[in-house]
């Protein structure tokens, strides 16, 4: 109750950290809890950090502060290993919006507010610049591999459709469903000591809507925390928002997965044509005829504007 009551504390604080107006609009929350750990080495089980940093200081910071390193990392496994590492990352979230004046997702906040007060070790990063270069799972992977430079010791990691990551050998689930049914089979397959990494992308509410699909982030957050402790497994979660992404990439991925399969979009030409070459060397043709037209007309006006006298003085005899 001590520990629920100090994360409560701990929450509120950074939440009014934001809503007094140290936040910008660049930056965004992020969250890590579990009900399973507690800090080592005298470490602090309730934190925050108000410190306005990278995405990858983040993700430096996961593995440090938060202990990861020594969960995903054969060669630092500890005496209390969990058997779930959940990332959630999400795209509806800013710094700003925590604040309880100007929320625009208050079941969202509610939900990672109830999560984070009442698991037994927390960290809150309230100011996270969000990155506008790479994205946070290829962060997160990134970091993974230099934490564990000899050996991952995840033993089974899984990312979402919606993530992007160029390790051709990661495993990709399609929805919420497949995720439960994914850790349902792991708690029946996983060996003692071992840890799954789970990484579930929010494609936003935008996305959502336009594909029908009918789980908000909330609702994932709930059903696949929900999942995992109905399961019996331990855990430990991390969620971050990455709002600038997903949709410019998920435009350019549908238009990149049509052109490859030739399920173009009907009217949209992928080809130049007889007529096509027509058009586009008259179009050169009347560029290049401007051009000299331009040089013509300033040579004239360049011609009318010598002055010269009409008649010359014949020189008088001495």
């Amino acid at each position: 109750m001590m520990k629920m009551q100090m994360g409560m504390v701990a929450l509120l604080v950074a939440f009014s950290a934001i809503e007094i107006g140290l936040a910008s609009p660049n930056t965004v929350p992020a969250f890590l809890w579990s009900p399973h750990l507690q800090a080592g080495n005298g470490g602090i089980d309730v934190a925050v950090n108000y410190q306005v940093m990278s995405a990858k200081d983040l993700v430096d910071s996961v593995f440090t502060q938060g202990g990861w390193s020594n969960i995903l990392c054969s060669e630092k496994k500890v005496k209390q290993p969990v058997d779930v590492a959940l990332v959630f990352i999400g795209r509806e979230l800013l710094s700003s919006d925590v604040s309880s004046k100007r929320n625009s997702e208050p079941s969202l906040v509610n939900t990672l507010n109830g999560l984070f007060t009442s698991s037994n070790f927390s960290l809150a990063f309230p100011y996270i610049a969000a990155p506008e270069e790479e994205r946070m799972e290829s962060l997160l992977l990134s970091g993974l591999k230099q934490a564990c430079p000899h050996n991952v010791g995840a033993s089974n990691i899984v990312f979402s459709d919606s993530c992007f990551v160029e390790d051709g050998t990661i495993h990709k689930l399609s929805d919420l469903q497949s995720f439960k049914d994914h850790l349902l089979a792991r708690k029946e397959t996983r060996r003692e000591g071992e840890t799954d990494l789970v990484v579930l992308c929010s494609e936003g509410s935008e996305s959502n809507s336009q594909s029908g699909q009918s789980h908000s982030e909330r609702e994932s957050i709930s059903e696949l925390v929900s999942s995992v402790e109905q399961s019996g497994s331990k855990y430990t979660a991390l969620y971050v928002s990455d709002p600038y992404w997903y949709t410019s990439y998920k435009t350019l991925q549908r238009f990149l997965a049509e052109s490859a399969t030739g399920n173009s979009t009907v009217g949209v030409a992928t080809t130049c044509d007889e007529l096509c070459k027509f058009k586009s060397s008259l179009l050169e043709g009347i560029l290049v005829g401007i051009v000299f037209l331009l040089i013509l007309i300033s040579g004239l006006c360049c011609m009318a504007g010598i002055d010269t006298p009409t008649r010359f003085e014949t020189p008088q005899d001495s």
